[in-house]
């Protein structure tokens, strides 16, 4: 790792959306940056929300609780997901002894942020209109710093190239700019600074991570860490970039929920010749997230049900019962009584029904809080014109397993160590400002 003169005890960390160790060694324009990556394991699940949460905490799975980018609400009967209460993830968190003697922490674009106990926020906040439509907004702590920063951005920040079928690397760009601002501005820059750029996997999961057409993603994204490095070293951080997940090649979609229906467990309710889950009456549910699944069954008696039905579905990999979870670190509460991994080659898809006419309305539409799983399709426009694709063909990358191929990706500038997983990086993040002076 490249080293700092002398450290001022500030740090600027860096979290890049799908940054694998296989991509930084094998795609040369990761050379050009001047530092070397290194490679360490992620967490299981490998996915976007449990990854941050582990790394803020420092803290498995079994002691956080994010256990995938969604949950499953027994009480409710509901399934959640994409929420951004901070009160979400237990534990905690790495900063707080840092904060306690008076340095200032700023927390950008990180998921489960909004309520978090950071000087500085930033989080898309949109308001969805009564009629239709919604209000574009970022929330912002304190009130004026969203203004501020965009004033010096020159642009305000764009929800649709954050997500959706026009996501594009416009959407790093942007928090990347109004990070370096941030950083440069003597009245209220912070001493520990957390940033997001999510726009990496866009195209990871459009075409796959070898894909020739990932190219300009993986361009851009170098781009914004250089520029984020510079204004670092310039303003006297230290700073970390790490990745949360690697991607792997895809080429075809598991249904968990169609066979779970096909067996009586799933239960889905008619409306207007359109198919909506019926969690109350359901015996089991598939919440899927790309690679992997919780699966919630309604009592003891329909596991292994569940469990046989789910273990002939083609594309279904292991079925992870109590027991296994808890091996895997992934003894949560709010977990399935089962977890599924894909195949190889195999992500898991939402849908219950067979035919394009049962879908839910919300099904052709970007709705990441109605769908009770992660849908990927979003990021392809689909038929008629205004509604996205529905295609699970099109998704060539996808991420949630791990393994030795599957390790991210991480640098720094001061001496961390050699973690070896992505909660020893944190660690050792905790331990430099806990070293560090007031």
């Amino acid at each position: 790792m490249a080293r700092a003169a002398q450290s001022s005890g500030k740090w600027l960390v860096i979290q890049v959306a799908g940054l694998g160790h296989d991509l930084t060694a094998t795609h040369p324009a990761f050379q050009s940056l001047g530092f070397p990556f290194a490679p360490a394991d992620s967490v299981f699940p490998a996915l976007t929300c449990t990854a941050q949460a582990t790394f803020r905490t420092a803290a498995p799975v079994a002691t956080h609780g994010m256990v995938a980018n969604g949950i499953f609400c027994r009480d409710l009967a509901k399934a959640f997901f994409w929420e951004q209460a901070a009160t979400l993830v237990a534990g905690q968190r790495l900063w707080e002894a840092y904060r306690a003697r008076g340095r200032r922490v700023a927390l950008l674009f990180w998921q489960q942020s909004l309520g978090e106990a950071v000087d500085q926020l930033l989080s898309p906040a949109p308001v969805h209109k009564h009629g239709g439509g919604l209000v574009d907004a970022v929330y912002s702590k304190p009130a004026g710093l969203y203004d501020r920063l965009m004033t010096r951005v020159g642009k305000p920040f764009r929800l649709h190239r954050y997500w959706g079928p026009l996501a594009s690397p416009a959407a790093s760009d942007w928090i990347a700019d109004a990070t370096c601002a941030l950083l440069e501005d003597p009245e209220i820059a912070p001493d520990l600074c957390f940033t997001y750029l999510p726009a990496l996997d866009y195209d990871l999961q459009r075409y796959g991570p070898n894909d020739p057409r990932t190219a300009k993603a993986i361009a851009a994204v170098v781009r914004q860490i250089a520029c984020l490095r510079d204004v670092a070293a310039r303003r006297g951080y230290d700073w970390l970039v790490f990745g949360d997940y690697a991607l792997g090649p895809v080429n075809r979609a598991a249904f968990p929920n169609r066979s779970l229906r096909e067996a009586g467990l799933f239960v889905a309710r008619k409306v207007d010749d359109r198919l909506y889950p019926d969690f109350g009456e359901s015996g089991a549910f598939a919440l899927v997230d790309h690679e992997i699944a919780h699966v919630y069954v309604k009592s003891p008696g329909l596991v292994g049900a569940a469990q046989r039905t789910l273990e002939a579905t083609h594309g279904v990999g292991a079925v992870l019962d109590r027991a296994a979870q808890k091996a895997a670190g992934l003894d949560h509460e709010r977990g399935g009584d089962l977890v599924l991994t894909a195949l190889p080659g195999f992500w898991f898809a939402y849908p219950w029904w067979t035919a394009d006419r049962q879908a839910p309305d919300y099904a052709g539409h970007v709705d990441i809080h109605n769908k009770p799983g992660y849908d990927p399709c979003e990021l392809f426009f689909g038929w008629p014109p205004g509604t996205v694709s529905r295609d699970t063909t099109r998704i060539h990358g996808s991420h949630g397993r791990t393994g030795p191929n599957r390790r991210i990706a991480w640098a720094a500038s001061a001496d961390l160590g050699q973690p070896s997983s992505l909660v020893d990086l944190a660690a050792a993040l905790r331990s430099r400002l806990e070293a560090s002076s007031p």
